[in-house]
């Protein structure tokens, strides 16, 4: 590809199936973007870096991933791309794919239904959601923007807090009226305990109830009876189902808790988290304004938290 000449076809074919394969990790997943057989994305692909001199995938057994080289090059070929919509656009770039993470819980609880009110007002972006318990790699290119709950220390990344959390124990009504558990937290040594063991990252099993307790007075003693999930939403769902008493996270419990299939036992203590949900993305972003694309949806969470 000589400096300076003008790209045919097929060049501009082969970058775009890159910038496609890259956004995914995958070809598959990219040949089915493109109307493409997954040997027609690695062969452009592949002449690509032919073109280029450069390694721009580690193929693995399951999966690619971008090397340093191919990183670098889809970095610049997104924010060229979101650039050449901007001009399209007449500057106002309010379409294409946007690859979001987030924790299950907060997904299943407060993301998810949102996002009907995203897509009614901004009908040619669409979200492409991932959901899991893992640490985010940015360097991969395939994740725009992350929901993280955290303590707000995200090294060599951007970070903005999109809202704070309060923790509350819930349990069932049917569960309280049986254990005694409507006033003090006296009662507390006698139930099952629901944790989330992945609250936030590298935290104890049972931290969430350890910093409640420790914030009563006198503090008070946690029972050893448990269940233990990866979750909070599954905290919450076996509480509705009378199987303990979870620390509910009120942004992700206050549906279940005005419909009435939760309560607040020991009176409805509620607690300030020491953590606090994020939106994250890589830092490189903040040498220049984020993509319209980003921006759009950056500020429609923040409209939406509370």
């Amino acid at each position: 590809m000589p400096s300076g000449a003008p790209l045919s076809a097929s060049q501009f074919a082969n970058l775009h199936t890159f910038l496609v394969a890259a956004r995914h990790a995958s070809f598959a997943l990219a040949a089915q973007e493109l109307a493409l057989t997954p040997s027609a994305v690695s062969h452009r692909i592949a002449r690509l870096e032919s073109s280029l001199g450069l390694l721009l995938f580690q193929r693995l057994t399951r999966q690619v991933k971008l090397t340093p080289d191919g990183e670098r090059i889809f970095e610049a070929l997104q924010t060229s791309w979101d650039s050449l919509h901007a001009a399209i656009a007449g500057g106002d770039a309010l379409a294409g794919s946007i690859t979001v993470h987030a924790r299950p819980s907060v997904a299943q609880c407060w993301l998810v239904p949102r996002l009907a009110g995203f897509a009614a007002r901004y009908p040619d972006l669409s979200i492409d959601l991932r959901v899991g318990n893992d640490a985010v790699d940015f360097r991969a290119g395939q994740v725009d923007l992350a929901l993280h709950y955290g303590d707000g220390s995200f090294p060599g990344l951007a970070a903005r807090k999109l809202m704070d959390e309060w923790l509350a124990p819930v349990c069932s009504p049917e569960y309280a009226r049986q254990h005694g558990l409507l006033d003090a937290p006296q009662q507390l040594p006698g139930v099952t305990l629901l944790h989330d063991t992945l609250a936030w990252p590298t935290c104890a099993p049972d931290a969430e109830w350890r910093f409640w307790a420790g914030a009563q007075t006198p503090p008070v003693a946690l029972p050893a009876r448990c269940l233990r999930f990866d979750r909070a939403d599954l905290c919450a769902q076996a509480a509705i189902h009378h199987a303990g008493v979870a620390m509910g996270r009120r942004q992700l419990v206050q549906p279940w808790l005005d419909s009435g299939q939760l309560i607040l036992p020991f009176g409805g203590f509620t607690l300030a988290s020491p953590q606090a949900y994020y939106l994250v993305h890589r830092e490189s972003s903040l040498r220049g304004p984020l993509p319209v694309r980003m921006q759009a949806l950056r500020d429609w969470l923040l409209e939406q938290a509370i």
